[in-house]
């Protein structure tokens, strides 16, 4: 057996990328600067929904360094498409949703405050945007459509090809056996809420810069994305009509994505389009008010559930009505986040035998929403675990106590909503979980709390995800346009360094780290020997990008795969050194050994071998030592945890601490456990960031953004946080090699359930919507006070 206690997997090493990170040595979008550079600004709708009666654009192009301006129309002649969405959904009746056309530019009609109206290409930033300003727009200004719940019944309709403003109307599980469940329920708890809008923030707003080459006719892109050969394969494809060849998509350095850089965008679309007809390179940068009003938002959900139990509080039937907002258009993956992505999670870790979710989705005139760190775990999470926790103080039960009781103790186990968990052990984190937060001492802690006239609360969440976002064959079935496998690429080099090109993509991820260390304990050489590249289709043969938590457990296998086929053609190079057969070769600690005896020969040697074949089997094995693979998965991974949270309220201001939030998460083996609690702590911050301050809100009359910045859209301090308690159990994947599920997600899954269930349990209260600001809870409190 390998031995692995000098392997660096499992070691929590420093990322190795941070350095140039933190001396300002890193490569954004942005700071790439081409020959001949110039500027696109975009002119954006100051109206939610309005027509475009006429464009005047006269005294903008006569101004200084304007080189070209661009309109919806100019897109139209040109017969460029319109922007695609990637998944299909069909409504309960067998119709496909409604997928109204998505303009690069708009044509015709604006459709939320932002829209793009025109570009503007001059040879300065400045010069492009003081442009933008001489442009003069005859709009006709319509009534906006701007909360989901009334979109149906508003009398204006977003697209006018689809009135009532439905996109789909769609249905999952056994209604029959959901209904008889409770008729015969002894208790069915009920609750109605709002899962909130959220604007993403990353540290780089999106940004693009375009280029096209005249003497081969291609171009290239360069842009803050999370999945390159998407980008690419969407935009040529189904967009602009050209062949991928001609494209190439370089995604360098970004800062941050949590799924607002998975899409296809029209900016970038643009820029592409239009730097053949400048004959120059285009860059655009959003401005901070750029990225409230156009990246894609989150979650926006008005969801009634319910749950039965019989009079032993054993779970019956849940059952989910859920109307969700899809902005102004389909963005890349939105269809599929408030169906596929929510309603197959409603299980939870729970042996509910019949459960039932309606989705409708519908059109508004607000930002398209899309997937958002979670993209409809958090949804499904906040769903079932606030359920549980009313269903506990209804039937007055212990919270955790039912949760047990529920809990799913034999694997595999397959789901009443589609799914089959290949392992886990809740009850395993729910324990540890509890024992970290001291739950035993909370009636002390919340009785020195009432002393001193404060309210203490206790919540709890159990959550699980799928992560992976594959195999392709599932995801096809539920509706997806797009394979999601994924590719790797190892490249040994003659000196035995290592270079592996991954189609993963990293954005904070810590890839050049932990794919090192991957193949470093492999194949029993330094870390330093490894380089990770990725983000380039001009490199990297393909790859579905990242997201859903799915790099190491898909992206990370398909580069296992390919050293396993490195490891195989170097048995047989060494077999040749050593006068051995193949067969008797073993290869562990970084040396290929004939068995039973002490000849040996180190990896580097066969590397070097590959290369320079003096002393080679010419005639039955190529030089070199280069391999790759893909990697399409059996089924998705099953990440899953327990968190407690505990709060203080001061009932006199509404202000509300968190004592302590107890994070305890199953992600299978760990590669490097420093990131793995990174990512938790980041998680639980944007998880946390919704419950307690985040929320985008619209004026309801006139569709315009009232929350267009940080002095109206709340992010979380540091002095908002405690300082998290962070462990893990471990039960390995069982279908891929490195026994991985994913962490990347699973802190703002669970996080919001736990803090909202701690206070209403501080308040006494059923509900309270997120964000829970001050002033809501000091109302609440006002009224369990009364």
């Amino acid at each position: 057996m390998t031995d692995m206690s000098n392997s660096p997997i499992g070691k929590p090493l420093l990322r190795r990328e941070d350095r140039r990170f933190l001396t300002g040595a890193g490569q954004y979008t942005d700071d790439v600067v081409l020959p001949g550079q110039t500027y696109g600004v975009f002119l954006r709708s100051p109206h939610a929904h309005a027509r475009i009666r006429a464009i005047k654009l006269d005294a903008a192009k006569q101004s200084p360094g304007v080189l070209a301006i661009f309109t919806g129309s100019d897109l139209a002649d040109a017969k460029v498409g319109g922007l695609p969405c990637g998944w299909l959904i069909h409504s309960k009746d067998g119709t496909p949703m409604k997928e109204p056309p998505h303009p690069v530019l708009a044509q015709g009609k604006v459709r939320h405050v932002g829209d793009q109206v025109a570009l503007i290409v001059a040879e300065t930033y400045l010069q492009a945007k003081d442009a933008s300003e001489l442009i003069e727009v005859d709009y006709d200004e319509l009534p906006a459509v701007v909360e989901a719940a009334t979109a149906e019944a508003a009398s204006a309709s977003v697209h006018d090809d689809v009135p009532g403003n439905v996109c789909y109307d769609w249905g999952h599980g056994n209604k029959d056996a959901v209904d008889a469940a409770f008729a015969k329920a002894a208790q069915v708890t009920k609750l109605e809420f709002v899962n909130n809008r959220l604007i993403p923030n990353a540290m780089e707003p999106r940004a693009a810069n375009a280029t096209y080459t005249r003497h081969d006719e291609s171009y290239t892109l360069y842009v803050a994305n999370q999945n390159p050969h998407v980008e690419r394969l969407l935009m040529s494809a189904f967009v602009l009509g050209l062949p991928e060849s001609k494209v190439r998509v370089i995604a360098p350095d970004v800062g941050g994505g949590f799924g607002s850089k998975i899409f296809l965008y029209a900016e970038e679309t643009a820029l592409v389009w239009a730097s053949k007809r400048v004959g120059r390179p285009i860059k655009w940068t959003a401005e901070r008010s750029e990225s409230f009003l156009t990246d894609a938002h989150g979650r926006d959900h008005a969801t009634t559930a319910e749950l039965a139990l019989d009079d032993k509080g054993n779970f019956l039937a849940m059952r989910v009505h859920t109307i969700a907002n899809m902005g102004a258009y389909l963005s890349t993956f939105a269809s599929s986040v408030p169906t596929i992505l929510y309603a197959t999670l409603l299980a939870g870790q729970y042996k509910t035998p019949a459960i039932y979710c309606e989705v409708k989705a519908v059109f508004t005139n607000t930002s398209p929403v899309d997937a958002y760190r979670g993209a409809g775990r958090p949804e499904a999470t906040y769903v079932v675990e606030r359920l549980v926790e009313q269903a506990a103080r209804d039937m007055k039960m212990d919270p955790a106590a039912l949760r047990r009781q529920n809990f799913i103790t034999e694997f595999p186990y397959a789901t009443p909503v589609g799914l089959t968990y290949d392992t886990g052990d809740y009850a395993a984190h729910l324990n540890k979980a509890m024992e970290l937060a001291d739950v035993a001492g909370f009636p002390a802690r919340r009785d020195a709390s009432r002393a001193n006239g404060k309210l203490r609360g206790l919540g709890y969440a159990c959550y699980i995800e799928a992560c992976g976002l594959a195999p392709s064959n599932i995801a096809g079935a539920l509706g997806a346009r797009a394979g999601l496998f994924e590719a790797g690429e190892v490249r040994v080099h003659p000196t035995g360094t290592v270079t592996v090109f991954t189609g993963s993509h990293s954005h904070g991820q810590g890839h050049e780290t932990t794919f090192a260390q991957v193949v470093a304990g492999k194949l029993g050489i330094p870390v330093e020997n490894v380089e990770i590249v990725h983000g380039d289709t001009g490199r990297v043969p393909f790859g579905m990008g990242t997201y859903g938590s799915r790099s190491l457990a898909v992206g990370g296998t398909a580069i296992v795969k390919a050293v396993d086929k490195i490891i195989a053609k170097g048995k047989k190079i060494a077999a040749h050194l050593l006068e051995a057969a193949d067969t008797d070769i073993e290869f562990e600690n970084g040396e290929f050994k004939v068995a039973g005896t002490d000849k040996k020969v180190p990896f580097g040697s066969v590397a070097l071998t590959a290369y320079v074949p003096h002393n080679y089997p010419l005639d039955k094995l190529e030089p070199g030592l280069n391999e790759n693979a893909f990697y399409d998965p059996t089924n998705f991974t099953y990440p899953a945890g327990s968190y407690v949270c505990e709060v203080e309220v001061d009932p006199e201001t509404g202000q509300t601490r968190i004592e302590s939030f107890t994070a305890v998460d199953d992600f299978g083996n760990l590669v490097n456990p420093r990131i793995v609690e990174g990512q938790v702590h980041g998680g639980l911050a944007q998880g946390l960031g919704q419950a307690m301050l985040e929320c985008c809100v619209y004026d309801k009359e006139s569709g315009q953004l009232l929350t267009g910045s940080y002095m109206d859209y709340a992010m979380p301090r540091a002095d908002d946080l405690p300082n998290f308690k962070v462990d893990n159990v471990v039960t390995p994947c069982t279908h891929n090699p490195l026994g991985v599920k994913g962490c990347g997600e699973a802190g703002a899954i669970g996080s919001p359930a736990a803090y909202m269930n701690a206070l209403t349990d501080a308040l006494g209260v059923k509900d309270l919507a997120m964000p829970a600001t001050a002033e809501r809870v000091w109302n609440a409190a006002a009224r369990h006070l009364s």
